[in-house]
């Protein structure tokens, strides 16, 4: 089923099944239906059917659930359970998520909104779900122990609270966090504002994702739930480049952006091409006179930034997080450094105790982007993804921003590669070379007691190897 038909279907579907009536303790036995999904493709944006109008978000490789009216109150059905996630092309996890997928789908409202979430817990073990960044009643704040008792296994639970200021908020357990976040429990929550606000401006576009990264063993397919640092997947609404989805533009657009981070660490998030403001936090909209134009900024952990961006200069922009590891797929954190040390002769002689050995990093690792070696099963390349120029050489944390002048208003398709101006993309030289025997400041591998560095022959590669 196709999303459009998918989401039209199942709005039809809920809003048919609760035609009226306030809903007591008892009538809530009639659980909302929940709807799953289980593609990992960015969906179309849910333009509400009912309820105050808004402009939807599109939720990059994820979707926003359909919801319920019941005399005047939105209800959503939240089914925490185990998932498996496509992160890769061919590299699957297993994670615990929401209706299918992790991170779980978008819940969007309006501010004043009164919300009712059913949450079903289908896990091992007992969970809650935390509304992060949200005004609510104590007993609704979701951290199990303190405000409420944990959902057991098989139970559901109900929440309701208003959503009382628009932003750009989150979800996620407080109940053996550290286990459950890193199994992919998460999901956005966006509260539109009800009406003009001087602070948010209205965009054309409208992108959320979260931050998340796992730690998994090539080969394996479950989280190692322990880890505190050396993750080695890093990725987007639980996808990883070149399988994320670009973010499109038509020339001439407001685009806002929203980011939020569930991981162990810091993400500096970085467009180029474009420079951007940061119009809003998960404290709310930021004054106007506390705005400042930026390329690079940094969401911290628990943190969401929104940002806003005139897409006024046309190309494939690349838009990443600026830890380098972080724009790495699946990668070992302890591989000695090889650059300059000469392989000759010595890869043969492994090969005889190692057959599958092959030479990294003789020149730097660029070179990756183009071998083909054997895999371990279930896991994907440390970098991938070709561009109209060769290959892109990063994974993780990256997509591209695509900004078009002939691009339809609302139209999300990829629009394949740019076609760049005449005489705009850089040129190799074609003059006189640089004189070798100019002066330099400076020798190379001159300084006293250093060691001797091989200089590669050629620029193929391994052939002597």
């Amino acid at each position: 089923m196709q999303r459009r038909q998918f989401f039209t279907g199942a709005a039809t579907a809920v809003a048919a099944a609760t035609a009226s009536a306030a809903v007591s303790r008892v009538a809530m036995a009639a659980l909302p239906e929940p709807v799953s999904q289980a593609s990992a493709d960015t969906a179309a944006p849910l333009s509400p059917p009912n309820g105050r109008p808004y402009h939807p978000v599109v939720t990059l490789n994820g979707w926003t659930t359909p919801w319920r009216m019941n005399a005047g109150v939105k209800e959503f059905h939240l089914v925490a359970e185990p998932v498996v996630r496509e992160v890769a092309p061919g590299f699957f996890v297993n994670m615990w998520g929401y209706n299918g997928q992790s991170p779980g789908p978008t819940i969007e409202v309006v501010e004043g909104d009164k919300v009712r979430i059913f949450v079903t817990n289908r896990l091992p073990e007992s969970t809650t779900i935390h509304w992060h960044g949200q005004r609510l009643p104590n007993g609704m704040d979701g951290v199990g122990g303190l405000n409420q008792p944990h959902i057991p296994p098989g139970k559901t639970f109900v929440y309701e609270f208003e959503a009382r200021r628009p932003g750009t908020f989150m979800y996620h357990p407080h109940s053996d966090e550290m286990v459950q976040m890193a199994m992919g429990m998460m999901g956005l929550w966006i509260t539109h504002p009800k009406a003009k606000h001087p602070l948010i401006a209205d965009v054309q576009r409208d992108y959320a994702f979260l931050l998340s990264a796992y730690a998994v063993e090539p080969g394996a397919m479950t989280p190692r739930v322990g880890e505190m640092t050396d993750f080695n997947i890093w990725t987007f609404n639980s996808r990883a480049f070149p399988a994320i989805t670009p973010l499109v533009a038509r020339q001439g657009e407001r685009v806002r952006i929203r980011v939020g981070n569930l991981t162990m660490t810091n993400h500096p998030i970085h467009i180029h091409g474009h420079e951007f403001e940061v119009t809003g936090t998960d404290g709310g909209p930021v004054p106007r006179s506390a705005r400042w134009p930026e390329v690079t900024t940094d969401v911290a952990v628990g943190q969401m930034r929104q940002v806003e961006l005139m897409a006024d200069e046309p190309g494939d922009w690349a838009f990443h997080c600026h830890k380098s590891h972080h724009t790495m797929g699946a990668m070992g954190h302890e591989v000695p450094t090889m650059i300059g040390v000469d392989h000759r002769g010595l890869v043969g002689r492994i090969q005889k105790i190692v057959p599958d050995y092959m030479l990294m990093g003789e020149r730097g690792m660029g070179d990756m982007g183009a071998m083909q070696m054997p895999l371990p099963d279930n896991t994907f390349p440390m970098m991938t993804g070709k561009g109209p120029f060769g290959n892109i050489e990063m994974g993780g944390m990256f997509t591209t921003f695509k900004v078009r002048s002939n691009l339809a208003a609302g139209d999300y398709k990829d629009p394949g590669w740019y076609a760049q101006p005449k005489d705009t993309t850089a040129y190799e030289w074609q003059g006189a070379p640089l004189d070798a025997k100019a002066p330099r400041q400076t020798l190379p591998g001159a300084a006293p007691g250093a060691p001797t560095v091989h200089k590669p022959a050629n620029a193929s590669g391994h052939a002597n190897h």
